[in-house]
């Protein structure tokens, strides 16, 4: 009598071997699938957190240009920042609790414009409030050159100046991590922290240059959007009818 198990086995055998490259065909195939988070992006975000950080900040000092929007939080106060920097100096607004001020700078010439009663000096009275109402008249909507020898040229010149607000922005303290992934201003971006984010934050874009994009300063301390890097956009000293020199040393103001 002819004996079929032998050739039962071998069919048993030939489907189950054709179910586990069946199978395993399946997996390579949903595996080669699987999308590159990577992929069509300037591959920074493969880096280490140092190596972003550095990568970071060459392309934000290479940059001709860049726009800052956003609050800043210091001992001072709470400074509401629109400014458009490049190396030769910048303008915008800067809008604090009391009051907002147009700033701008051409190398060394810093000019502030700001109404009337931001040049109204609280509690005068007297001769003094005729002479300081009189001020606030010249003053008003005029630029005025602020004076390099007066104490705040130094301070209203940090606002325009793309080196040390970059500096200042991007100083992450603690040791330095990546966070997450995320889409800011519609580019995909890579975060890096300082510490895990207490010592500040800032997302550098994925696409194109690494430029940050997006600073979350430590300790509360505001949060800025930087763009149109390496837009070019005018940059002049007003005219002479617009503006005012008061001299050696500008007035005291409500602002």
């Amino acid at each position: 009598m002819t004996s079929f198990a032998p050739a039962v086995r071998n069919r048993r055998r030939t489907a189950l071997a054709l179910v586990l490259c069946g199978g395993l065909t399946v997996a390579l195939a949903a595996c080669g699938t699987e999308e590159d988070p990577d992929k069509g992006t300037n591959g920074v975000a493969k880096l280490s957190a140092a190596a972003i950080d550095e990568k970071a900040r060459a392309a934000a000092d290479a940059a001709t240009a860049v726009r800052l929007s956003g609050t800043l939080v210091s001992k001072g106060g709470t400074y509401r920042l629109d400014m458009k920097l490049n190396a030769k100096g910048g303008l915008g607004s800067v809008t604090s609790k009391k009051q907002s001020f147009a700033l701008l700078r051409v190398e060394d010439e810093l000019f502030l414009k700001a109404p009337a009663d931001f040049w109204t000096h609280e509690g005068s009275a007297g001769e003094g409030e005729s002479a300081d109402a009189a001020a606030a008249d010249k003053l008003g909507g005029k630029y005025v050159k602020v004076p390099e020898g007066d104490p705040s040229y130094r301070q209203l010149r940090g606002f325009t100046d793309k080196k040390v607000l970059l500096d200042g922005l991007l100083a992450l303290h603690g040791k330095l991590d990546k966070g997450g992934r995320d889409t800011v201003a519609g580019q995909r971006t890579i975060q890096i922290l300082g510490g895990k984010g207490e010592g500040g934050a800032f997302d550098v874009s994925l696409e194109d240059q690494p430029y940050p994009v997006r600073v979350a300063r430590g300790g509360g301390g505001g949060t800025v959007s930087l763009a149109d890097w390496g837009q070019a956009f005018p940059l002049e000293a007003p005219q002479e009818d617009d503006t005012v020199d008061y001299g050696g040393q500008l007035p005291k103001s409500s602002g």
